[in-house]
């Protein structure tokens, strides 16, 4: 039997032409759905890392993000006051207001390509609220000036996005970028920052903001801080823990890459199945001789199938390993795409999972196999008799 099941792989080097081009097929196959798997794997951490549980963000009422919430500042107060916010060593309260708003810029070397990336106005302790952020180059912006700081995925991919050029936020406002900050890969990486008032000048926010963010003592306290703070359901406020928040602006981005891909591997699918019922049926029909002459020497119907079978997955998984191994590359590239609950673009990162690859690789043997099928029925019922006089 293992004679038979070696003779069937190495008639595939015989016929390298038609299992190269197979083999391609079925590693498309297994690209495709690796890398969607994986960028939507990619979306999720991202944005997953954009917020602390820990963390409270308090938005208008019936504000469905930060960019189109506008609170009387008289909300800070509010949340200040709110029970379960932490106070710092010097008693102060944790918190930092933010005004949001959004800035159309034209894309580096890309004629008529523009993008909406996300401006926020940050407050001096913005980097005791985000510990995660860090100064990666540059400097941190002075409190009361007008200077930026631009994320790491959006760094001189646009205009002004440069240590030292200036941005035009507006006629009157040209902040100046003294640095570049990181966030371990979250979607702060895509944003905009400068300080609070400039921000609000040069967007004309009035005496509005956009959100306000609490650190609290205890994640469990979220119900007591946002009890008096939503307890007027026409005029109060809206108070969600950060994790929830991004998981809500984010949600069904990851779900919709994720069938687009599979939508598109069906379709690869649909040609790699039918390439290897090709190759196999050829493989058939070139060696019904060698059938014959197996068949006569004692091998039954089953034993020919399964050899059969067992070259189609060989193919099909080899196919599925070279698309897998392919799309291991795409870990270092970066994914832009808008998030339309924001309205910002964002960039995210491939990110590898055993779960996804390893479905990739089951995906590609079993297209292979499917592709195998029937040629590998036609053979097992190949008659020893007429194929030794043919």
């Amino acid at each position: 039997m293992f004679a038979l099941f070696t003779y069937s792989l190495r008639s595939l080097w015989v016929r390298r032409t038609t299992t190269l081009s197979t083999l391609l097929g079925i590693a498309l196959v297994a690209f495709v759905l690796a890398a969607s798997s994986m960028l939507s794997a990619g979306i999720r951490r991202t944005m997953a890392s954009s917020g602390d549980p820990d963390q409270a963000i308090v938005l208008e009422h019936d504000a469905w993000a930060e960019a189109n919430s506008r609170m009387d500042r008289a909300a800070v107060a509010q949340v200040a006051a709110a029970p379960g916010v932490k106070r710092d060593a010097s008693g102060q309260v944790m918190l930092t207001e933010e005004s949001v708003a959004h800035l159309m810029l034209p894309r580096l070397n890309e004629q008529n390509g523009y993008s909406t990336l996300q401006v926020r106005g940050v407050s001096a302790n913005v980097f005791e609220l985000r510990p995660e952020a860090r100064i990666i180059a540059g400097r941190p912006i002075q409190p009361g000036t007008e200077e930026a700081l631009v994320g790491k995925a959006v760094a001189g991919r646009f205009p002004g996005l440069r240590i030292g050029e200036k941005i035009d936020f507006s006629a009157s406002t040209k902040p100046t970028v003294v640095g570049i900050f990181e966030t371990n890969g979250s979607a702060y990486e895509s944003e905009i920052w400068a300080d609070f008032e400039a921000t609000r000048r040069a967007f004309n926010f009035q005496a509005d903001v956009s959100s306000v963010t609490a650190q609290l003592e205890s994640p469990s306290l979220i119900d007591t801080f946002s009890t008096p703070l939503t307890a007027d359901k026409e005029r109060g406020l809206s108070v969600a823990s950060e994790s929830s928040y991004y998981r809500k602006v984010s949600q069904g981005l990851p779900e919709v890459i994720q069938v687009l891909g599979v939508v598109e591997t069906l379709i690869f699918s649909i040609g790699a199945v039918l390439g290897a019922v090709i190759t196999m049926h050829a493989s058939v029909a070139q060696r019904g001789r060698e059938i014959g002459v197996l068949r006569a020497l004692g091998f039954g119907r089953l034993p020919i199938l399964l050899a059969f079978l067992a070259e189609s997955t060989a193919l099909g998984l080899s196919g599925a390993l070279l698309g897998v191994a392919a799309s291991l590359g795409t870990s270092f590239l970066d994914f832009r795409c808008m998030n339309f609950a924001t309205g910002q673009e964002v960039a995210f990162r491939f990110v590898p999972t055993f779960g996804s690859l390893a479905l990739a690789v089951v995906t590609g043997g079993l297209v292979g196999g499917l592709g195998g099928l029937i040629p590998a029925v036609r053979a097992s019922g190949t008659s020893p008799a007429r194929a030794l006089r043919a």
